[in-house]
């Protein structure tokens, strides 16, 4: 499968908000006072909480913003990446960030400084599958995935402790056909594909080495387009968006990691439903619709099952 750059650029306008934006909580006094992008003024000596990291495809780089106690972010700088960065994540200790860099078929790796900034670490770079769209890492900091949207495929690498990644024995595992996100249960013992040609979820089990092994059944069916995924904070359930049907697919988790679509199978949304995101208190979840430019807001049922 080619690689295709027009598909991405609509990804990237909600991926921003829903999956590109990477918060840590660090202290920090800061000495920048510009504001390029970010909102209120932003003085000389201010001391922030957390940083907020952008990966911008169109410019090869990242932006790096403080967030003050009120959310607002102000402007700190900017890092070269790769071409066409789409997916950024922080390890759990806030002590390193990888960029899956999309044309360039890799993962630039930093360390990220007590101020927020973020150092390249040597190499630069680590090689993936063809087209990484997506970077996550298990909840315990340890191994980090790289989906390839063009190889089908998983890259998976071990976090060395100088937060280096360096590729497992078997350095890549099969989806289905065009895999475009990930999302890994809270205890850290099952991983999930979105396969969006497919329309359906890979699932696996993560062994103790970090490795990715698939279950049976292998997928699961989901709508048309199944395009993000995630799961909720207590690990039972599992929400997809499937952006050619305009809605979202809902699974609960099983005791051995498998999902079952709930009785009421999908819920609707809006106009090519495109990223959903859950709050941390797993009360709430938020759908990003492309062309309807809003937002669904949906509560979580006690059974998981969703309603406007």
């Amino acid at each position: 499968m080619e690689k295709w750059r027009i598909k991405i650029v609509h990804l990237v306008y909600f991926g921003f908000i829903l999956s590109l934006v990477v918060f840590m909580s660090i202290g920090c006094g800061c000495g920048s006072s510009s504001d390029d992008g970010g909102g209120g003024g932003s003085s000389t000596g201010s001391v922030y909480p957390r940083f907020a990291y952008v990966a911008n495809r169109g410019q090869d780089l990242v932006l790096i913003y403080a967030v003050d106690s009120d959310g607002r972010l102000h402007y700190q700088n900017r890092i070269d990446t790769g071409d066409y960065p789409l997916s950024m994540t922080v390890d759990p200790s806030g002590s390193f960030a990888y960029v899956a860099n999309y044309l360039d078929d890799n993962i630039s790796q930093y360390i990220i400084e007590t101020d927020g900034s973020l150092t390249a670490m040597t190499p630069v770079t680590v090689a993936t599958g063809d087209a990484p769209i997506f970077v996550t890492l298990d909840r315990s900091g340890s191994y980090v995935y790289a989906v390839n949207a063009s190889g089908d495929s998983i890259s998976q690498f071990i976090i060395n402790v100088d937060g280096t990644l360096t590729p497992m024995a078997i350095a890549t595992v099969a989806t289905g056909d065009n895999p475009f996100s990930m999302a890994i249960d809270s205890s850290g013992s099952y991983a999930y594909v979105a396969n969006l040609a497919d329309d359906n979820i890979s699932q696996y089990t993560i062994g103790t080495d970090g490795s990715l092994s698939p279950m049976t059944p292998a997928t699961v069916p989901a709508g048309d387009g199944s395009h993000f995924i995630t799961v909720d904070p207590s690990g039972s359930y599992v929400y997809v968006t499937n952006r050619h049907d305009n809605n979202i697919s809902q699974y609960t988790i099983g005791a051995d990691g498998t999902l079952t679509a709930m009785s009421t199978a999908t819920v609707v949304a809006g106009d090519q439903a495109w990223a959903v995101t859950v709050d941390p208190s797993g009360s709430y979840v938020y759908v990003a619709n492309y062309r309807d430019e809003n937002v669904s807001q949906y509560t979580i049922g006690v059974d998981g099952s969703l309603t406007l």
